[in-house]
């Protein structure tokens, strides 16, 4: 047993949560933010930063902090039934429904795509992604090799080819800064602290956590505030380059706006600055930046989602569980990014109220002596907001109304403070903890949670 761990562990561990989080959307939204928020780019990068690196920071420390084991066991401090079905929805929605085979689309579109054009038709698409997740497969099926196989080999590619662009950037930029779109005009830190949302990290580091707390352990720490330490260690490492990058590549977004116009997404954005830098060749750089970042988010993924059900239902071999869930992502991946995202985002909506919540409600589970009333009470807060949110945006992904929703929708917008900018669950739901953390002090309410410490 031990406390600490040489720097380079830290690194290393640091460096293998930063390739799990970094996929191609990470290179997007960015990108995406730059070109929109022009002169404004600095307040609204602060924004992107806090939601785009601070909470999944947050999200990793959470289980950690908690002495939880899991996810599963974190979020059945609400209910354990609760527990099941919350974990269950994030892991299959950050798993094989969506960003699972979102990983192998975006390569496809934003990678491959470039060389066999547009009208190629699914045999590429079906070609590609093929291969993809056979790749994935493999690095999966032996999570104990992910350590050295991402945070020695893979992430160190994508770090370097991203720093050779952006320093090319950064040193003979494009262009200057542009005026700010009308939005990011208006409210420039707002706007950049939603958009920090789209890269789901926040949600897909409750999942990560366990690789990272796994790979701790095996290293020989066991206490609960050895691993506290660590992953705290190992987080920033990945946070710090997440927000390099971050910065690097919306500067490249901001300064490409003179000579390449506005693009309708950050892909054309990355893609064009490299054939600018580049030439042919940056084409081809582009193409294997976005494939490694999508193939190391792939194998977290699937990895991921193996352990869990597993644990859920361990007469089902974890080898099993991937094999199934790399299928079903190869299987969906071929029905097209926009098919993917169009009902990817209401899922989103309703489920970043809750795991947000349950961040907050972590943390502060001391102050009100675990008592289950305060989860519960602030947990069901946030369904109903967040249900509301997912329909409301699924309503606008169908393109049609649910006439029995707008009463709802009317009322929310003129009672419920920050609605309008799509956090209209945060004052509710700190109001609702508050009151009851009150509550259950006064009522003497208490719940013994049983950690993993050893």
């Amino acid at each position: 047993m031990q406390e600490k761990l040489p720097f380079s562990n830290y690194f290393i561990i640091g460096v293998m949560l930063f390739a799990l989080f970094f996929g191609a959307g990470n290179l997007i939204f960015p990108a995406q933010l730059g070109q929109l928020a022009g002169d404004q780019l600095w307040p609204s990068l602060i924004g992107f930063l806090i939601t785009g690196v601070g909470l999944p920071f947050l999200s990793v420390l959470a289980i950690g902090y908690s002495g939880s084991r899991n996810l599963l066991e974190l979020s059945s401090r609400v209910h354990p039934v609760y527990g099941a079905l919350f974990s269950s929805v994030l892991y299959l929605t950050i798993g094989p429904f969506f960003a699972g085979p979102r990983t192998g689309a975006v390569a496809y579109e934003i990678g491959i795509m470039p060389f066999v054009g547009e009208g190629a038709g699914a045999v590429p698409l079906f070609l590609f992604t093929l291969i993809f997740f056979a790749v994935t497969l493999w690095l999966s099926l032996n999570p104990a090799k992910i350590v050295d196989r991402i945070g020695k080999v893979l992430a160190p590619g994508i770090v370097v080819l991203l720093i050779v662009l952006i320093g090319i950037a950064v040193f003979k930029p494009m262009g200057a800064l542009g005026e700010a779109s009308p939005a990011y005009a208006a409210e420039p830190f707002l706007n950049g602290f939603t958009e920090g949302y789209n890269t789901m990290d926040a949600i897909a580091a409750l999942v990560f956590a366990i690789i990272v707390i796994s790979a701790i352990k095996g290293m020989g720490v066991t206490t609960r505030k050895g691993i506290l330490s660590a992953t705290f260690k190992a987080g920033l490492t990945a946070i710090s380059l997440l927000a390099i990058l971050y910065i690097g590549i919306a500067w490249i977004g901001g300064t490409s706006v003179e000579r390449f116009g506005l693009f309708e997404t950050g892909g054309p954005v990355l893609s064009s600055a490299a054939e600018y830098y580049f030439g042919s060749l940056g084409t081809v750089l582009m193409a294997v930046v976005i494939t490694l970042a999508c193939l190391t988010t792939a194998i977290g993924l699937i990895s991921s989602c193996g352990e869990y059900f597993h644990t859920l239902i361990p007469a089902v071999g974890y080898k099993k569980w991937v094999v199934v869930f790399t299928v079903f992502s190869f299987v969906v991946a071929n029905f097209g990014l926009s098919n993917i995202i169009t009902y990817s985002v209401p899922v989103l909506m309703f489920l970043y109220p809750l795991a947000i919540s349950l961040l907050l409600l972590t943390f502060t589970s001391p102050l009100f002596n675990h008592a289950r009333l305060v989860y519960m009470a602030a947990t069901a807060t946030a369904f109903v907001i967040g249900l509301v949110d997912g329909l409301s945006a699924l309503a606008k992904s169908l393109e049609t109304e649910f006439a029995w929703l707008e009463p709802v929708l009317s009322f929310f917008n003129e009672h419920l403070p920050l609605y309008e900018d799509g956090l209209g669950w945060v004052v509710p739901v700190v109001a609702v903890t508050v009151i009851t953390a009150i509550i259950s002090r006064a009522l003497g309410l208490s719940s013994k949670l049983e950690s993993a410490e050893a």
